[in-house]
């Protein structure tokens, strides 16, 4: 079959690579002109998602580029250490940049057509495919269309309706920018930095003013740059998603008067190219099929950050592609099967985004004062760890091309 997918970042690229390894055409539209560099750093954990990534073919490639995980270490406005998570909390067992990861999932299936700097602006459903439209103006027909688009995806709002309809706000916004590491905290400190409480510090500093949080981390393959983090509690704002410059001013606005590293880190924030915002929010999309449209990752089930998305991404596109072979090629029989297969398990990780800005940015200094207090705690770090654990790995899969070559 032909399929289209909509996004080219970590759902979409492995859906291509499964398609392929199955015996199908995949063709990824991406509305950026190229793939993303940069971003922040995402992790996979257990062995649910590092298989699926061994099987891939992946892992040794992800190891050169990984970031070596990082440690969050919570601090005053003078840099003293109030509260850490360990790296292993934090990271996972393999953590890289984003844009490092799609790199490397797309490099992984060669066979698959990329449409770059266009999108889907319309589809229409026939007996024997789906009439696609897009932006550039032509025209092509597919098999199947598949949503990989993220939380806020083009494909769902075209085949399920609006996006208020599926995305819930979580009251937060989350921003992050690359910077000079000017602190030493992907393990060299740079010659210029004064001494100081964070000199010689790796992994990720954290400082809190009440419903805002600021942030910088490095990683351990001496750069030269640091990753700056930032979220803060708020309304839902009404903002282009386009204009950065707009969001840039926004942020500004934001945390005008912060203190510790606040007003470096915006400077900073001017000259970055690979700088992004979006809110937390958790998409409740009861189905994530409809026709010969399918949607997986975030466009299905994401949560903007604390609810596990690029390991979902990874299973759910081994589980589509997976129940497609298994009913050789029908999707009448393939997505019901699919969304039986994962729906529990998906809509499990999805939990773990819903307080993940109120850990981030307390709204008050006494709910800054608590969490750190509590988070000091053992016993509160094993919890989080088993939970955590518990949510990656609650699933079997099976082994699709053993299925395919019974059928």
């Amino acid at each position: 079959m032909d399929v289209l997918i909509s996004g080219a970042s970590i759902a979409g690229p492995a859906l291509a690579y499964w398609l392929g390894r199955f015996g199908h055409q995949a063709t990824i539209v991406e509305v950026a002109p190229a793939l993303r560099t940069g971003g922040n750093a995402v992790d996979f954990r257990g062995p649910l998602h590092m298989g699926l990534l061994d099987r891939m073919g992946v892992l040794p490639a992800l190891r050169e580029v990984q970031t070596g995980g990082t440690a969050m270490r919570f601090v005053d406005a003078d840099g003293k250490r109030l509260m850490e998570w360990p790296a292993g909390l934090a990271g996972g067992d393999l953590e890289v940049r984003r844009g490092d990861l799609a790199r490397i999932l797309c490099d992984a299936a060669p066979t698959t057509e990329y449409l770059f700097g266009d999108r889907i602006t319309a589809m229409a459903e026939t007996a024997d495919g789906v009439s696609v439209t897009f932006a550039s103006g032509s025209r092509r027909r597919f098999d199947l269309v598949v949503g990989a688009d993220g939380v806020h995806s083009g494909v769902r709002r075209l085949a399920f309706g609006p996006e208020e309809q599926f995305v819930k706000h979580l009251g937060y916004y989350v921003a992050g920018w690359d910077v000079p590491d000017e602190w030493g905290l992907g393990g060299d400190l740079h010659p210029t930095t004064p001494p100081t409480a964070l000199n010689r510090t790796e992994g990720m500093l954290i400082y809190n003013e009440p419903g805002r949080m600021i942030s910088v981390g490095g990683d351990h393959r001496h750069t030269g740059r640091a990753g700056a983090f930032v979220a803060f509690a708020s309304p839902q704002l009404r903002y282009d998603r386009h204009d950065r410059d707009a969001q840039k001013r926004l942020l500004h606005e934001r945390y005008a008067g912060m203190g510790w590293l606040a007003p470096r880190l915006l400077e900073a924030l001017d000259a970055a190219p690979d700088f992004w915002l979006d809110q937390i929010c958790r998409v409740d999309n009861p189905h994530w099929t409809k026709g010969r449209v399918a949607l997986v990752g975030d466009a299905a089930c994401g949560a903007t950050i604390g609810g596990q998305g690029n390991g979902t991404a990874l299973v759910s596109a081994y589980v589509l592609a997976g129940e497609l072979a298994a009913a050789g090629g029908d999707h009448r029989v393939a997505f019901p099967a699919y969304e039986r297969r994962i729906g529990k398990f998906a809509r499990g990780t999805q939990k773990g985004g819903d307080t993940t800005g109120k850990f981030l940015a307390p709204k008050t200094a006494a709910g800054i004062r608590a969490r750190n207090y509590l988070n000091n705690k053992k016993w509160v770090i094993d919890l989080t760890f088993k939970i955590a654990a518990d949510r990656s790995t609650n699933l079997d899969l099976p082994d699709y091309p053993a299925l395919a070559a019974t059928r």
